[in-house]
């Protein structure tokens, strides 16, 4: 499928966000490990989080979807006898490496495998460090990289090292089956962390199936043998029952009609969005603030809770340039990136180098949109340079080489300077499968 953005300018549109497909596959494992049947609301379905599905199907764990929820009946730890398993993951590295801890937990051999990029995207840190405790991993391919086969029989726990300086899902990985493991597990990093805060949001998920998890003043996660139990009632909040959980607004999606406003300039309305959230994506509206935009954050009188909010971005004058850190934050990087070409002065971000393990290497993906756009790109160590031209944005045709967040950052740049194409749109289906729809149903493509 192929789409062309036009400009669009002054804009004034209103969005709900996407469920968010972080949560979304974390509470679909809790709920796959937990004790009892869970209902999760407002999951997102979408390419990654049916890989997800699919997955723990194939393991044993009956799970049931609907338009608006997934049922799941929980194995309260103990997976069910299926024999040996062959889980293709696609291009889901969230998947993936969830998997590998939690096919551990399996009474059987496990053998996940995914597409030509997946078997290039590091596994290695996560695998090594789970031999380290008596894991059977084995590599069926390149040393580091899926294929993997696992043998399954339990996860024995203890002091874990892991170097997650490429990934902070090696870590989410071993936290979320770590209540499983036959002792108390303890989880050090060596060296840096990347992407820190989806950390926190896999801590979060635990945190509401009933998991301890404790982070020692040396740096350590900390979680003893436990069971997941499906979510007791929110009291704050008289729509909300035992035994489910509600899937939260998600940042990165909203990040692009965010930008919308920046690059177009008028006034972009979401609906949905935690403003108390744990996701590190929120920063991207410090950024926008940065900039120059105007970033105003209601409650939604709808919600009864902190789960959703209404924020409104809006922008009049010129852009500035940005220096940042976007260490926590990679999946709008490229976000952001689209925003700055429109800025009157350079940006610097940096804290980017773990980008180049993603869907694609997008870090490349970067220079190439900025560069076809007709703006400068520098490049040295951790940092990223975005210089604007003189002469203003111009259109170009785009090869997301089936990134979704490429062809989403594209959309971007075409709002702001119209006539650019982009090949292969419909890989957006990976985190967001009605993005095209969405901007239509708004005004803002054809």
């Amino acid at each position: 499928m192929e789409i062309t953005v036009r400009k669009q300018a002054d804009i004034n549109a209103t969005f709900t966000a996407p469920a968010s497909k972080s949560f979304t596959h974390r509470a679909i494992i809790a709920a796959s490990l937990a004790e009892g049947r869970t209902t999760i609301r407002n999951p997102l379905f979408s390419e990654d989080t049916e890989v997800t599905v699919n997955a723990l199907k194939a393991l044993g764990i009956e799970i049931t979807c609907s338009p608006s929820e997934i049922i799941v009946e929980g194995c309260a730890g103990v997976m069910p006898q299926c024999g040996s398993q062959t889980i293709d993951c696609k291009n889901s590295g969230t998947s993936l490496r969830h998997l590998v801890t939690l096919a551990l937990l399996s009474p059987s051999k496990t053998t996940l495998t995914g597409t030509k990029r997946m078997q290039e995207r590091p596994i290695g840190a996560l695998c090594e460090a789970l031999r380290g405790c008596g894991a059977d991993i084995e590599y069926l391919g390149a040393d580091g990289c899926p294929p993997v086969r696992v043998t399954g029989g339990g996860f024995s726990g203890g002091r874990i090292a892991i170097d997650a300086s490429k990934s902070s899902q090696y870590v989410s990985s071993i936290l979320m089956c770590a209540p499983y493991a036959e002792s108390e597990v303890e989880i050090m990093p060596k060296g840096s962390v990347a992407s820190r805060s989806y950390i926190d949001l896999t801590i979060a998920v635990m945190r509401a199936f009933g998991a301890e998890v404790d982070l020692t003043s040396d740096g350590i996660w900390a979680v003893k043998p436990a069971v997941y139990r499906a979510p007791a009632p929110n009291t704050s909040n008289k729509s909300s029952s035992a035994g489910v959980y509600t899937v939260e607004g998600d940042y990165s999606s909203a990040s692009y009609f965010f930008a919308a406003a920046a690059v177009c300039g008028g006034t972009v309305t979401v609906n949905g969005l935690n403003p108390n959230s744990v996701q590190g994506d929120r920063v991207f509206l410090k950024a926008l603030s940065l900039m120059g935009c105007r970033v105003t954050t209601v409650p939604d009188p709808r919600s009864g809770d902190t789960a959703g909010g209404i924020i409104k971005v809006e922008r009049s004058g010129d852009l500035n340039g940005i220096e940042i850190d976007m260490s926590s934050s990679p999946d709008i990087v490229q976000t952001l990136c689209a925003v700055c070409v429109f800025a009157k002065s350079p940006s610097r971000i940096s804290g980017i180098s773990h980008l180049r393990y993603k869907e694609s290497d997008r870090i490349e993906a970067i220079r190439i949109l900025t560069e076809s756009c007709g703006c400068g790109f520098a490049l040295r160590d951790d940092v990223i340079g975005i210089i604007p031209r003189d002469g203003g944005v111009h259109g170009f045709v785009c090869d997301p080489r089936d990134d979704h967040r490429t062809a989403m950052s594209a959309a971007v740049i075409g709002l702001g300077c119209g006539n650019v194409t982009i090949a292969g749109a419909e890989c957006v289906a990976k985190s967001f499968p009605d993005f095209w729809d969405k901007l239509k149903e708004a005004g803002l493509s054809e």
